[in-house]
């Protein structure tokens, strides 16, 4: 799962090298996403929209069981 949300967001942002993803174990699986701060809004997109629909391709990626957090953060 994060190879697969860090490669969406690396090619969503100007500064891909600048992309961070920690991750950590346990039932819920939770991703803090760090992107320079003028990509924030390209990561996010208007009213959430593109940040929905990353949360929507790696779910459906994951393991249904697991809960799944992804949180969209500035470096």
């Amino acid at each position: 799962m994060q190879e697969m949300l860090e490669y969406i967001v690396k090619n969503l942002v100007s500064a891909p090298e600048e992309v961070e993803i920690q991750a950590n174990d346990g039932k819920t699986k939770v991703f803090k996403v760090k992107v320079a701060k003028k990509d924030l809004g390209n990561v996010i997109g208007k009213g959430g929209a593109i940040a929905n629909a990353i949360r929507t391709v790696v779910k459906s990626v994951g393991n249904s069981h697991d809960r799944l957090v992804i949180k969209f953060e500035e470096k």
